[in-house]
């Protein structure tokens, strides 16, 4: 008898390891992947997720942008530099904060670069590719946007398709942001029926990082507050019946855990397709981390109450469960 369980505890032994390694986790975990990354932007193509990044790093070397998929949100695949300062040749430095929507069978990453400031070269730009993945090449030769207007500066773009169809892009830094409406070969813009080509929708607070997206007939405007380096960014949001406003601001709803990590923000939203299921996708500094570089991506959960107030997010380290798309 003490032959036979010495060999079953010494096979079980053998085996733990095995089995500890087959086991398929059944959370993401944060961050759900490695590596520096920052300003994801989350999108449904097909039957993966897919999650465009910032990669973080000084401008000078944040020359290129690496992107992920997976197909439960779970288990991610890195699709290495699907674009860089090669392809764009008017980007030098500080490629950031990718929006990338799918129309007309293609795939359009719109992008920042340079950190410009007035009179100098640079802006937002836009990339096309036949695939998800990439390569993306660019598709102007030029910025879409490289002037100062309103007082934006031309960064952190979000491209918001309207219930008619109509493409808006909604961008800014330095606290100013702008709405433009995007033609429909996206290579410019249209005037709005009084002449103005862009037109401000600043909401008070507003910082950077801005996202729109409908539900039940509103309209929910998002962005960042606080400085991004520090542990004080978060994300605040308004409500309209317009994609133009007026946006009076609610309240913020992601913001630092000193217990888990801080500088919580430049998110982007994830609805799972046909479901009101949704999740905050966003970055955030580890409590070892004082670098301001030093940024990861994170999903959570995001839910309503019953009036169509955003709840606060609560950030975990935890992640969110395996949510495969049907």
């Amino acid at each position: 008898m003490l032959h036979r369980l010495l060999a079953a505890s010494l096979f079980s032994l053998l085996i733990s390891p095995i089995c500890a390694q087959t086991t398929k986790p059944t959370s993401a975990g944060n961050p759900v992947f490695p590596g520096w990354y920052a300003d994801p932007e989350v999108a449904v193509f097909g039957n993966k997720y897919w999650i465009y990044p910032t990669f973080s790093a000084p401008y000078e070397k944040q020359v290129f942008m690496d992107a992920f998929s997976s197909p439960d949100l779970v288990k991610w695949t890195k699709h290495p530099r699907i674009i860089d300062t090669t392809a764009v040749k008017w980007a030098r430095r500080a490629m950031w904060a990718p929006s990338t929507i799918q129309k007309d069978g293609k795939y359009f990453l719109f992008f920042g670069a340079n950190d410009v400031h007035e009179g100098e070269v640079g802006g937002i730009g836009v990339a096309v590719a036949d695939k998800p993945e990439g390569p993306f090449r660019d598709y102007l030769g030029k910025p879409l946007i490289g002037q100062i207007h309103n007082g934006a500066q031309p960064i952190d773009q979000f491209v918001f398709k309207d219930k008619d169809g109509q493409y808006y892009m909604i961008y800014g830094g330095w606290r100013h942001c702008n709405i433009a409406r995007l033609n429909a070969d996206f290579k410019g813009f249209s005037p709005f029926p009084d002449g103005k080509t862009f037109r401000e929708i600043t909401p008070k607070g507003y910082v950077e990082g801005p996202l729109m997206f409908m539900r039940n007939g509103k309209y929910y405007f998002m962005w960042s507050e606080g400085g991004w380096t520090g542990p004080d960014y978060s994300v605040a949001y308004a409500i309209a019946d317009s994609p133009f406003g007026p946006f009076e601001r609610v309240g913020k709803i992601l913001q630092q855990d000193p217990k888990v990590a801080t500088g919580a923000g430049h998110h982007s939203m994830l609805n799972i397709p046909g479901t009101d299921e949704w999740y905050i996708v966003y970055h955030r500094r580890p409590l070892t981390e004082t670098d301001g570089n030093h940024r990861e991506t994170c999903i959570d959960r995001l839910e309503f109450d019953a009036n169509g107030a955003i709840k606060p997010v609560q950030i975990t380290v935890e992640g969110v469960k395996a949510r495969p798309l049907r």
